[in-house]
């Protein structure tokens, strides 16, 4: 399958109802829409009320539709707002025409598919990261892959997608112009000091709203993976920027 991405984010005046926190993402949930729309009039829908409900991609058997930038959180995982909590922390993607099912159903999940592998690569991250909204609130999404008993199955098929991106991707993902330039960049990103000195100026960000305990504690601990590394890196870039 193959799909068009294109986005469509929330108008600025719907924030405050949609995405009103910033956020450093850290993992994705998946869920079902539960009727039979595209992802366009999944994300008009969305737009169009002022309802605490959202989510970041919808997805059908065409497009990939991003409705809320990355960086800001979605109503999507009904567990409330502490900081922690899915509805904080995870990137929400929805999977279109699950409540009828079919051949559009099927396209749009191997379209979901493709899609979170991707994710995945692009944060560092693995299929760990990948978990479905029961997990949070108990309600039985995403419906239609649970009814079917494919959770497993689904998220077999993401690693596939996610190995397969991986060998495609290789060597290509940065290059250099001298074997010194590659080995000062890696120095330099992966020492102990450059990482703390990142994560500090992080903390020191009041408008990203990072939990100084969780995030000392996850650090001393070296429980900081690259992907969550990448993340802080462009959030701190992105506020400089606007300096």
């Amino acid at each position: 399958m193959s799909y068009t991405f294109k986005q469509n984010l929330v108008p600025k005046a719907k924030e405050k109802y949609k995405c009103p926190y910033t956020m450093i993402p850290n993992g994705i949930v998946i869920h079902n829409t539960a009727n039979d729309a595209s992802a366009e009039n999944e994300v008009a829908y969305m737009h169009s009320n002022i309802n605490y409900v959202s989510y970041h991609v919808a997805i059908d058997d065409k497009d990939v539709i991003q409705a809320i930038p990355f960086n800001r959180n979605a109503f999507h995982t009904g567990d409330g707002i502490d900081s922690k909590c899915g509805n904080r922390t995870k990137i929400g993607v929805e999977i279109c025409y699950s409540k009828s099912g079919g051949i559009r159903y099927e396209a749009a999940e191997e379209n979901a598919v493709q899609y979170i592998a991707k994710l995945l690569h692009e944060h560092g991250w693995g299929t760990e990261r990948v978990s479905k909204h029961q997990d949070y609130s108990g309600k039985y999404y995403p419906h239609r892959i649970l009814d079917e008993g494919r959770w497993t199955s689904v998220l077999k098929r993401i690693e596939v997608a996610f190995q397969k991106l991986k060998e495609k991707v290789g060597e290509e993902d940065m290059t250099f112009s001298s074997k010194a330039m590659k080995e000062k960049y890696e120095t330099r990103t992966n020492s102990p000091a450059t990482k703390k000195l990142l994560l500090e100026t992080a903390l020191s960000i009041k408008e990203l709203k990072l939990d100084r305990v969780h995030w000392q504690e996850q650090y001393e601990k070296g429980n900081i993976k690259e992907g969550d590394w990448n993340a802080l890196a462009y959030e701190v870039a992105v506020h400089f920027a606007k300096k």
